[in-house]
């Protein structure tokens, strides 16, 4: 099974977020499991500076529209993963965020850039492709190849089967109708069941419409998407194919996020030597500047810090957290007035909370195994992996009931607990007063160590590494090509 995985990001050169390890991490599991997988992504800065003797495969010129020419090149990533680099500098050849710009604002020339990337992904996967290798499987990732599926069918005739991956629905790829002409679309196009979205176009809508198969990245968030509620205006589409749309829940990379490999650690440990996660809070309390002491709960978060990510509901409460009392460490970016409010509560309790405004791969391993109890009230979420990421540490989340975090976390109870299931805290209501009651009694737990040593166990014993899902993926390009 020869698979095309087209992707706009690439962990842990250029990533925004979970798309960014989903796409390090998935091929090589595919790969492992009995797939032949190339990742196609723009060669941004980070790609031309790791991969300087890259080799020429093709040129492509001619793909209409006002695309401009581009390369393609090949690099083998450390993994041994194939990587087929767009090399096209106009477009690509930007520093940062793929997405936008130094001061925030996405860059205007998106919908090209992305457009580029989608167009030579349908050529690569279609029979008119320069190169040997043909795919079976064109798997595209959020609305930045959202227009793939539709360039196959509407432009290249026969070719390979596609796949259309949500990974977040909240974004779309939304543009004025104005852009068609300088990406390759004209009016024939233009219609409910072409690139059309409330007289807008989306990418994302497109590749819903005309991919053969629609996957998402967990069950309960399939389910969600084809609500009214959480639909994000997509539900009726998605209703549409509901047949065609299947939720397999995310893994994570088992060598990068084990804290008995973890060379980010202070201590390493395992499931058997979790006494060595206290030596990991006292070093974790040190860096961040939080007494050290060891009779309250330090929560930790790891977040971009969004309304979407319930964080709003966090800092409301963060003097009554002091009270518990507990300590909190806060690692993120994002909405201005949050990372304000934040920056407030440590201003106000030095010592007891702490908050650094940016990202750091290395400290949030750190939080990761120095937290008692990690912090993810999300309003919606997808999959999310930090909560998994938490349980691998023996740090038990505390969550909301949504989307991925209902389908990983299982909620405290003392059968649960016994039996192995329990593995966390689950709060169903958004709203600072249900968040704080549900960290009152994450807090009062901690307490009881016997019990809470079996809460990290129960934790840890899950297995979230990506075989399973890598052979759910496979089974369902097998429905598409039977081999």
């Amino acid at each position: 099974m020869k698979v095309l995985f087209a992707v706009s990001e690439l962990a842990p050169w250029v990533k925004t977020g979970g798309l960014g390890d989903v796409a390090a991490a998935l091929p090589p599991a595919l790969e492992a499991a009995g797939a032949e997988v190339r990742v196609l992504v723009p060669r941004y800065p980070a790609f031309t500076a790791a991969f300087p003797e890259a080799r020429y495969l093709a040129h492509f010129a001619g793909l209409g529209g006002q695309f401009p020419a581009a390369n393609l090149f090949e690099a083998q990533a450390p993994s041994g993963q194939t990587l087929w680099l767009i090399d096209c500098p106009p477009l690509f050849h930007r520093f940062g965020n793929p997405y936008h710009g130094p001061e925030g604002h996405d860059w205007l020339d998106n919908p090209l850039r992305f457009g580029l990337l989608s167009r030579i992904a349908a050529r690569l996967a279609s029979r008119a492709s320069p190169l040997d290798w043909r795919p079976d499987i064109l798997h595209c990732h959020d609305w930045q190849t959202g227009l793939a599926p539709y360039y196959l069918k509407s432009r290249e005739g026969e070719g390979a089967a596609s796949v259309m991956t949500i990974h977040n629905l909240a974004f779309q790829g939304v543009f004025s109708r104005a852009v068609m002409e300088e990406i390759a679309l004209g009016d024939e196009d233009w219609h409910i069941d072409g690139v059309e979205y409330y007289g807008h176009l989306s990418f994302l809508k497109a590749g819903l419409r005309h991919a053969d198969l629609i996957t998402t990245v967990s069950p309960t968030y399939a389910r969600e998407i084809q609500t009214d509620a959480e639909g994000m205006g997509m539900a009726g589409l998605l209703r549409l194919r509901a047949d065609r749309l299947v939720g397999i829940l995310n893994g994570i990379d088992t060598a990068v996020w084990n804290p008995a490999l973890d060379a980010h650690l202070a201590v390493r440990y395992d499931r058997d030597h979790l006494e060595a996660k206290a030596e990991n809070k006292r070093a974790l309390q040190r860096e961040m500047g939080l007494v050290e002491r060891d009779d309250a709960p330090l929560f930790g978060i790891v977040s971009r810090l969004t309304y979407q990510k319930g964080l709003d509901l966090v800092a409301a409460i963060a003097d009554a957290l002091v009270e518990l009392p507990a300590q909190l460490a806060v690692l993120g970016s994002g909405e201005k007035p949050l990372e304000a409010a934040f920056r407030a509560a440590a201003a106000r309790h030095p010592g007891q909370i702490a908050v650094k405004i940016g990202y750091d791969e290395p400290l949030a391993h750190r939080i990761e195994a120095g937290a008692d109890i990690f912090l993810m009230p999300s309003r919606f979420e997808p999959c999310g992996l930090n909560q998994m990421y938490s349980l691998a540490y023996g740090t038990p989340p505390l969550v909301r009931a949504t989307g991925g975090l209902a389908d990983t976390v299982v909620n405290y109870s003392e059968a649960g607990l016994m039996e192995g299931s329990a593995n966390g805290f689950v709060c169903e209501d958004a709203t600072p007063e249900a968040i704080l009651g549900t960290l009152r009694w994450a807090a009062s737990l901690w307490q009881d160590k016997p019990r809470w040593r079996q809460l990290q166990r129960n934790a840890m014993s899950r297995d979230f590494s990506w075989a399973g899902p890598a052979r759910q993926y496979l089974e369902l390009y097998r429905r598409l090509r039977p081999q």
